[in-house]
C-alpha cells in the first residue's frame, strides 16, 4: 500500500523533470539550428563577397561590367533615406505616444485609434509602398525622389515607434508623476523633467528595431520607384536616388556570376552599416541611462 502511494508521489514529479529537460532540449536545438544557419550564411556571403569589397568599390558608381561596379550611390542614398526618416518619424511617433498615454481620454476612441495602430504593425510592407505611390508621389507630385522614399519609410516605421514609446512611457511608474506635481510642475514640465528621461532609453530601443527594420526594407521603395540602376549619387531630397537593398535586388537577379559577387559585397556593407546605425543608437541609450541613474 505503501509502494502504490509513493510511486504516484514519485512518478509525477519524474514526468515533469523529463519534460522539462525534453522542454531545454528543444529550446537548445532550435538555438544552434539558428546559429549554424546563420554562420553558414554569413560564411556564403563572406567568401563571395570579400574579395570585391574595397576602397575602388565603394567610390565607383554601378556599371554594366560587373568588375568595374561599385556602389557609391547606393551608399549615399541609403544615408539620406535613413536621416530623413528619421526626421519625419522619430517626432511624430513619440509626440502620439506621449499624447495617448499621458493627455487623451481613456475612451472608446483611444482604443480604436490604438487597435488600428496595433494592426498597422503587421501590415505587409509592399502595402506601405502603394501607399506611398499614390499619395507622396502622384497625389503629392513628390516623384520618385528620396523625399517620397522617406515619408513612405516613415509611415512603415511610425506604428513600430508610436507602439514601443507608449510601452516605454507606461512602464514609468506613477509616483514619479505624482511627485512631479506635487512639487508644483505643471503636468508638461512633470512629463518634460521626470517621464521622457526615465522612459529615454525604451524608447531609443524602440527606435533601433524600427531602423533596423527599414534599412534592410527593398518592396516598399521598388514599389515607388527607386532606381534600380543610377550613376550618380543624390545631393538634395528631390533627387532620384537607389539604396543598398535595392542594388543588392537588381544585382541578384543579373545571370553573370560577377554580379552575384558584387551583391554579396553590397550585403557586407549594407549589415557594415547597420551596425553602424545600431552603435550610434546602442550609445545614444548609454547616455540616456547613465543620466538617468
Amino acid at each position: 500500500m505503501k509502494e502504490n502511494t509513493l510511486s504516484k508521489q514519485i512518478f509525477p514529479v519524474l514526468g515533469r523533470a523529463v519534460k522539462e529537460q525534453l522542454f531545454l532540449l528543444i529550446c537548445l536545438a532550435a538555438t544552434i539550428f539558428g546559429m549554424i544557419a546563420l554562420a553558414v550564411l554569413l560564411y556564403q556571403i563572406i567568401r563571395e563577397g570579400a574579395p570585391r569589397v574595397d576602397l575602388e568599390f565603394l567610390k565607383r558608381p554601378p556599371s554594366r561590367i560587373p568588375e568595374k561596379a561599385g556602389i557609391y550611390p547606393a551608399v549615399v542614398g541609403t544615408l539620406w533615406l535613413m536621416a530623413l526618416t528619421a526626421v519625419f518619424t522619430i517626432p511624430v511617433g513619440v509626440s502620439a505616444a506621449i499624447y495617448l498615454e499621458e493627455f487623451a481620454s481613456k475612451n472608446w476612441f483611444t482604443r480604436f485609434v490604438q487597435v488600428n495602430i496595433s494592426n498597422l504593425a503587421g501590415v505587409p510592407s509592399i502595402v506601405y509602398g502603394l501607399l506611398g505611390l499614390a499619395i507622396f508621389v502622384r497625389a503629392f507630385s513628390l516623384g520618385e525622389s528620396i523625399l517620397s522614399g522617406a515619408l513612405t519609410m516613415s509611415l512603415l516605421l511610425l506604428p513600430l515607434v508610436i507602439t514601443a514609446s507608449q510601452e516605454a512611457i507606461r512602464a514609468v511608474p506613477s509616483s514619479y508623476r505624482e511627485g512631479a506635481l506635487a512639487l508644483g510642475a505643471t503636468r508638461w514640465e512633470a512629463i518634460r523633467g521626470v517621464v521622457l528621461p526615465s522612459a529615454a532609453s525604451g524608447i531609443i530601443t524602440g527606435v533601433i528595431l524600427a531602423l533596423s527594420r527599414a534599412i534592410g526594407e527593398a518592396a516598399p521603395l521598388i514599389a515607388i520607384g527607386a532606381a534600380t540602376y543610377i550613376r550618380f549619387a543624390p545631393s538634395s531630397p528631390m533627387d532620384s536616388f537607389t539604396v543598398l537593398p535595392v542594388q543588392i535586388y537588381y544585382w541578384a537577379q543579373m545571370p553573370r556570376e560577377g554580379f552575384r559577387q558584387n551583391a554579396a559585397a553590397a550585403i557586407l556593407l549594407l549589415l557594415v552599416v547597420l551596425l553602424l546605425f545600431n552603435s550610434i543608437a546602442i550609445y545614444l541609450r548609454y547616455r540616456a541611462r547613465l543620466d538617468k541613474s
